[in-house]
């Protein structure tokens, strides 16, 4: 291993403020990618899919659980895949040890859900073994291949607008390895994170930056904080609102 130069804490600091303009660069073209994302044409689902979870029979628009937006992950875990019937794909299971608390995506009126081919008790059985919480359907049908994940994992995103759905968006290959935080997911989704610095269309639903952030277990319950520090006035970007004053729940 070729170790890179040692240099002094001062020289060190030096390095990573320089370091630093071009993560600034890539975040920002990070959020340039989601407005983009978010301006992608929809194209609508007509073909009726039936899954089958826990408690039976499902269509697709009953996967939103209710959601407007829905991001549903396609994991192998099926006989043949290396490790049936006790795990599922590696990659896929690398995929689900990193998903955050899907109480945040809810916040944002976003169901995320895992599907497979394999019969539901074996994903009980499996998903228990492994701790993981998010649903986790079975695939009955051709929705794999209409959707581009029957011979590859992949991430597909929908949209309901009353009794219509639209799929938005899809992911796949090394794009799922960003995936994971509540964030990504939501960059993914037609209609993004939600916030107001948010570059979306007209009419877009939007709150104040961070202002539906809380608790996971407390969503609903209370009003959450608004103030993270006050905005610093030489960043015309800084999304932090100001304090409010009598904010009670404003804690720093």
């Amino acid at each position: 291993m070729q170790k890179p130069e040692i240099v002094s804490a001062a020289e060190w600091d030096a390095a990573l403020q320089k370091m630093l303009i071009a993560e600034k660069e890539w975040t920002r073209q990070r959020d340039q990618l989601a407005a983009l994302r978010r301006r992608m044409p929809w194209t609508p689902v007509t073909k009726q899919y039936t899954f089958v979870g826990p408690d039976g029979e499902l269509n697709l628009p009953e996967l939103f659980s209710g959601r407007r937006q829905l991001v549903i992950y396609r994991a192998f875990f099926e006989e043949g895949v290396k490790g049936w019937p006790e795990h599922a794909c590696r990659g896929c299971s690398m995929i689900a040890d990193n998903v955050g608390h899907v109480a945040h995506l809810n916040a944002r009126d976003t169901t995320l859900a895992f599907a497979s081919r394999a019969p539901q008790p074996d994903i009980a059985r499996m998903t228990a073994r492994m701790g993981w919480n998010m649903p986790w359907y079975t695939i009955t049908d051709d929705f794999d291949v209409d959707f581009g994940v029957h011979e590859w994992h992949g991430t597909n995103a929908f949209i309901r607008e009353g009794d219509a759905v639209f799929r938005t968006y899809f992911i796949n290959s090394r794009g799922d390895e960003a995936l994971g935080t509540s964030w990504s997911y939501l960059d993914m989704t037609a209609l993004g994170r939600q916030e107001t610095w948010e570059d979306s269309p007209p009419g877009y639903p939007q709150d104040p930056a961070y202002e539906w952030w809380d608790w996971h277990d407390t969503y609903g319950e209370h009003q959450p904080s608004r103030w993270f520090g006050d905005p610093d006035p030489t960043k015309p970007d800084d999304p932090r609102p100001p304090r409010e004053e009598g904010c009670a729940s404003c804690e720093r």
